[in-house]
């Protein structure tokens, strides 16, 4: 609004009234929409990457880029929501320029020595050197300060990095300017300094253990220390029949929404996957849904017809010779998914929720991974968090990894959440990361 404010001025030379800018309200207002959309989709918004100024200038000049076509092509349509063009140009560029002094400045003064919050890692095993390396890998304004050995389990963090030497943890977290104490102990029982850490809780520094920590700052759950108490007494979790009603409700308006809008590309889909290889325009496939249940789910068909004779069922990888030429642009675009809308107004699937698998990996991957079968409590999804913020899965490894992000999506599953996954899926499609 200042820059719009700031174009204003520099074009008519003179103070806009307070008037002139309630009178182009509804233009304003959509402006302030599709710019901060596009600095989304632009990713200056992602707290998980460190940009430098030049990659940060980039993003702006990408952002702006976005706003103006898609600006151009509103006003195009909707003549009355269009404001003076030249106006519409000056406030541009000078958002852009506010847009990058903003996250300069911002970031040096969030990051700033009096801001940022000191984390100390109570242990030194496996878990407290994983803790570590989140703590300092992720931009969340979080600083190692070190780490305090109260346990004597074995060391797997650097020597020199532990701190206190036999002092109390509320004496070396003063020490250290530490404002976090995050416990990460491979084994607590009769090693965990209980009074220790009540002084701390009561002198005001957050004290928050492995798993919770990890949570917040990555998105996603710490399975290796999950216990089935975690899933009972923890917040979250909670998939009473308000959830489940509001979740139908929300599958049922958005599918119809999509189905409107993809119904005139369906009959051209369908030719150029005919013209392309032979065989049907429809794949059926087996697929694991709510409560184990097996259930088809349908896709546009994207590799040969007799892709799987020879080898039974196997993930699709990078360069698949299975895919056809047509295949690949539907799966870079996630066109060929577009068929689950009726799995979705069916009831077999929700709109959103963790990627249904088939049975056969089902079967080994429960085996092979804790709490698997807790993704199976919610309905699968044509999208969903892990696929928002996760590559595409096709090995034991990502499918262990992608279980983090499913497990964490039931836990806060939400209206906001659901927005948010479906926002991400649009930056997804936009710039086809994650097919196969």
């Amino acid at each position: 609004m200042l820059a719009i404010y700031s174009g204003f001025t520099l074009r008519s030379g003179e103070v806009p009234s307070l008037q002139l800018l309630i009178y182009n309200g509804g233009p304003l207002f959509l402006v302030v929409i599709v710019i901060a959309f596009s600095s989304f989709l632009a990713e200056l918004y992602n707290r998980d990457k460190r940009y430098g100024k030049k990659e940060l200038l980039a993003k702006v000049s990408i952002s702006l880029l976005i706003s103006f076509f898609v600006l151009s092509s509103f006003f195009y349509m909707l003549p009355f929501a269009r404001f003076g063009r030249a106006a519409f140009m000056v406030s541009l560029g000078i958002f852009g320029l506010y847009q990058f002094l903003w996250h300069v400045g911002y970031r040096a003064f969030i990051n700033s020595p009096g801001l940022s919050r000191g984390v100390i890692v109570l242990g030194v095993g496996p878990l407290a050197r994983h803790i570590g390396e989140i703590v300092t890998s992720t931009n969340h304004q979080h600083v190692l300060r070190g780490y305090i050995n109260v346990s004597g389990e074995p060391l797997y963090v650097p020597s020199h990095a532990i701190v206190g030497n036999g002092g109390g943890i509320i004496e070396t977290a003063r020490k250290e300017k530490a404002q976090k104490i995050v416990v990460s102990l491979s084994e607590r029982r009769g090693v965990f300094p209980l009074q220790d850490v009540l002084d701390c809780k009561f002198s005001g520094i957050q004290v928050m253990d492995a798993t919770s920590f990890y949570e917040d700052v990555t998105g996603k759950l710490l399975i290796e220390n999950l216990t089935p108490s975690c899933f009972i007494f923890s917040e979250g979790f909670n998939l009473n029949s308000y959830v489940r009603i509001y979740k139908r409700i929300f599958d049922l308006f958005f599918s119809f929404l999509a189905l409107l809008l993809v119904l005139p590309l369906i009959p051209l889909i369908a030719l150029l996957i005919k013209i392309d290889s032979p065989g049907s325009i429809l794949f059926r496939q087996a697929r694991v849904g709510e409560k184990e249940r097996i259930f088809n789910i349908y896709k546009f068909r994207t590799m040969r017809e007799d892709a799987e004779n020879n080898t039974g069922a196997v993930w699709a990888k990078k360069h698949d010779p299975r895919i056809t030429r047509i295949g690949r642009l539907l799966r870079k675009t996630r066109v060929d998914e577009i068929p689950q809308l009726y799995n979705v107004l069916k009831g077999d699937m929700s709109f959103i929720g963790p990627r249904p698998e088939r049975p056969e990996f089902v079967k080994a991957l429960k085996v092979l991974i804790p709490f698997y079968s807790e993704r199976h409590f919610v309905k699968p999804g044509i999208t969903g968090w892990a696929q928002a913020r996760y590559s595409y899965g096709a090995s034991f490894e990502d499918a262990f990894e992608k279980l983090r992000y499913d497990l964490y999506y039931i836990k806060h599953m939400s209206l906001f959440l659901d927005m948010l996954v479906m926002i991400e899926t649009v930056n997804v499609v936009l710039f086809g990361r994650g097919s196969r």
